[in-house]
């Protein structure tokens, strides 16, 4: 599969986001939760990848299986504001 630098972008920005679980982003462009790990470690410098990792490594929200059932969102209701 080829992806657009749209793309690789976007995919970035949906495994930065918290509540964007990683069933998401396989749902909206096939890759499962290693290749979006693969393509993390590809895109980005080691320190930020580190961070990354750190950062998600058992996050609930990352997980649809493990969120709790009140969270029915993929992002905060401020995340995307319209001026």
């Amino acid at each position: 599969m080829t992806l657009s630098d749209i793309d690789i972008s976007r995919i970035i920005e949906m495994a930065w986001e918290d509540r964007t679980p990683f069933e998401a982003i396989e749902l909206t462009f096939g890759l499962n939760e290693s290749q979006v790990i693969k393509l993390m470690r590809n895109q980005m410098k080691s320190r930020s990848f580190k961070l990354w990792r750190k950062r998600v490594s058992g996050r609930q929200t990352k997980h649809i299986k493990l969120r709790h059932p009140d969270v029915i969102r993929a992002y905060c209701p401020t995340q995307y504001k319209r001026s």
